[in-house]
């Protein structure tokens, strides 16, 4: 069992700073995978606060991935 399934289905948050979804966000068990699977959406600027970077950049990363994901099904 991973560690964000862990603490999903214990309702804990994450203690493991050294993980790659760790995040410092008690709201969000401190797990961005957590996160990430709440029932809303969120805003680039939310997004942007969950890993210590702006906006712009998320947005930069955001059209990468689509044009990645493009390139896959346009072969």
């Amino acid at each position: 069992m991973k560690c964000f399934e862990f603490c999903a289905k214990n309702k804990t948050r994450c203690n493991r700073k050294e993980c790659r979804y760790w995040i410092n966000k008690p709201d969000d068990q401190m797990c961005c995978i957590l996160s990430s699977k709440k029932d809303k959406s969120m805003t680039l600027e939310e997004i942007g606060e969950i890993f210590n970077v702006t906006r712009m950049r998320i947005c930069q990363i955001e059209k990468k991935a689509l044009a990645k994901i493009k390139n896959l099904f346009a072969s």
